[in-house]
């Protein structure tokens, strides 16, 4: 081909090129085909799942590329993951994945997937994007994980509020919350009693504390519902919803969580007169039982107590540090055990098996006074009414011998 063949080639191909549409993709769009929306996934069927998950999806409009983006990844392989996670030093990471496939996944599952699309401006849309895409690269995509405080959540949050400059936190941490970290826990892990109960003894001061909505939404529902009235800057001295609309793009097929946290202390206070009735019927009648009882009460107590202690002691469990029921579940419980059998003998307790008896009983009072101080922030109530008839009875059996 000479050259006016080549000029004339790339005069057409310059002026197809500029009568075509260009092809740009999330990465390098304009901001103004840019559309961010927030992705709520509701509570999955497993333990872990429980507390719903969420990302922020950002669709290039001339593409059709649509990459969400969450903070909710993390890896059983890793080294040390489960002594990392007892010590509560959790290593998570941020992920990108299109948008399709990824909320395909959460739909198979049975769970709800929520779009909430806002009403961010160009630059605002772009400063979003530009943040995701230098929070993805590997040296700053980890982060330590806190259930409460810093988890998949609080980090789509936070992205969220830093184009509109900090506004939605201004509003939120105006607002009282609906319910504090044990009540949410409660609530979201009822659908495993054991598992609740288990959490429930192990959370400390820290999760009974007031909250604001900003803290709240820990919880992808609650910031889901909180940006409904969330309001931003319309470019023109007013305010418009952040929430341009929503829709609901797979209903949830899994039993729903209640609305409040279940009320423990009826069925712990019963469950502590029951076994403190048990105790004592069986002193008198099947001293076999009696002891097996006794047993189980005690080597629970001091298992529960050593667990606690630990988690204050040795981890980064924030939320389980003072906990105020190692006044009623401890390690003391276990110094009990021989006098439990040798009293089903007949055999009286010693001045040492008495004064344990006494110290024990001097912490359960304690814990009972500690909870009527005004200012006391834990609510333990459940178990107070748990461990009192426990422990009342097995002193009146250790010393019946007397």
């Amino acid at each position: 081909m000479n050259r006016i063949g080549c000029k004339l080639a790339l005069l057409c191909l310059l002026a197809l090129a500029a009568v075509m549409p260009a092809h740009a993709d999330v990465a390098n769009a304009p901001g103004s085909d840019l559309r961010v929306s927030l992705i709520t996934y509701g509570p999955g069927a497993i333990y872990w799942e429980r507390f719903g998950h969420n990302a922020i999806e950002i669709r290039d409009n001339v593409s059709g590329e649509s990459v969400d983006f969450n903070y909710g990844v993390f890896d059983f392989n890793e080294s040390n993951f489960f002594l990392n996670f007892a010590r509560g030093r959790m290593h998570y990471m941020m992920d990108a994945e299109s948008s399709a496939p990824e909320q395909d996944g959460y739909r198979q599952d049975g769970r709800s997937v929520t779009r909430q699309q806002l009403a961010l401006s160009a630059d605002q849309a772009a400063a979003l994007r530009d943040f995701l895409l230098w929070n993805l690269r590997p040296e700053n995509a980890g982060y330590n994980y806190d259930y409460y405080a810093d988890n998949c959540s609080t980090r789509v949050r936070d992205a969220l509020d830093k184009p509109i400059g900090g506004r939605l936190k201004t509003l939120l941490e105006a607002r009282p919350a609906r319910m504090t970290f044990r009540q949410q826990t409660a609530r979201l892990m009822s659908a495993q009693p054991w598992l609740m109960l288990v959490m429930d003894v192990g959370l400390g001061p820290y999760s009974d504390q007031p909250l604001t909505a900003w803290q709240e939404t820990f919880l992808p529902e609650v910031l889901k519902t909180q940006l409904r009235t969330a309001q931003v800057d319309n470019g023109h001295g007013g305010s418009i919803p952040l929430v341009q609309y929503e829709q609901l793009l797979a209903p949830n097929r899994l039993d729903v969580p209640p609305e409040n946290a279940p009320n423990l202390k009826l069925p712990l206070g019963m469950a502590g007169l029951v076994f403190a009735g048990l105790l004592v019927l069986t002193r008198r009648r099947i001293s076999v039982g009696y002891a097996l009882l006794g047993t189980l009460y005690l080597l629970s107590a001091g298992v529960i107590g050593l667990i606690l202690l630990a988690l204050w002691i040795f981890t980064a469990h924030h939320s389980a540090w003072a906990n105020a029921n190692l006044l009623l579940f401890n390690p003391l419980a276990w110094l009990l055990l021989p006098a439990l059998w040798r009293s089903r003998r007949g055999f009286a307790p010693s001045r040492f098996v008495d004064g344990v008896i006494v110290l024990q009983l001097v912490a359960v009072l304690a814990a009972v006074l500690l909870h009527l101080l005004p200012g006391v922030v834990q609510q333990n109530q459940p178990w107070l009414l748990f461990a009192l008839p426990c422990w009342l009875a097995l002193a009146w059996s250790l010393r019946q011998n007397r």
